[in-house]
């Protein structure tokens, strides 16, 4: 095999606009409202930048408040599917305390997202090591809102994370979850924008 044809690396990066988003923003963020209040900011923006659908995350310290990393959809942005909002969080986070597992040594960090993890994040989020799960809501709302494909998640998924230690709070802002997600779809009839489930969201042949 020519290994030189083979790509050996990928980047998934954050939006410069991130930076001017997050100028006013404090470094600790105290309650579970505040944080997803910041989540929902990230998530209007990132579909109308065109990185991505109406995504964001972001990754705290559950005891003191500290924002560690936060996180956008990015896969349009990229080219690549695995580019979620909480995987972009998650691994931010890693990366920063340079460990895989974000509840070593008796770390309490949290996962907060504007709805509940699609099929490939629900995974990502099981084996990041966060403690709490924060989620603005659940249900069919977000797929028939927007017509994305979460894909197959288990009717007990809150009990899956809370048996494995990973408390779950849920409907944290759900409507103004469910505000960002009307906008989407408003925003995709105007423009045409793309909704990204693989083969249109079709059986494969």
């Amino acid at each position: 095999m020519d290994t030189s044809a083979l790509t050996r690396s990928f980047t998934l990066a954050l939006p410069d606009w991130i930076e001017h988003e997050l100028a006013d923003v404090p470094q600790v963020l105290p309650g579970h409202e505040e944080r997803m209040a910041l989540v929902h900011r990230l998530a209007a923006r990132t579909f109308r930048e065109g990185g991505g659908g109406p995504f964001a995350a972001l990754v705290a310290d559950s005891t003191t408040g500290e924002v560690l990393s936060v996180g956008v959809n990015v896969v349009l942005a990229s080219g690549i599917s695995a580019g979620h909002a909480e995987v972009t969080a998650l691994a931010l986070a890693q990366a920063r305390t340079r460990s895989w597992d974000l509840g070593a040594d008796g770390a309490r960090r949290e996962l907060v997202v504007n709805w509940r993890p699609c099929a490939q994040c629900y995974g990502a989020t099981l084996w990041s090591g966060v403690r709490t799960l924060v989620v603005a809501g659940s249900g069919p709302e977000l797929e028939e809102i927007t017509g994305f494909d979460e894909g197959p998640v288990r009717e007990d998924w809150a009990e899956q994370f809370e048996a494995r230690g990973i408390a779950v709070v849920s409907d944290v802002l759900r409507d103004q979850a469910l505000a960002v997600y009307r906008d989407y779809a408003a925003h995709v009839a105007a423009t045409g924008a793309v909704v990204y489930n693989a083969r249109g969201g079709a059986p494969t042949p």
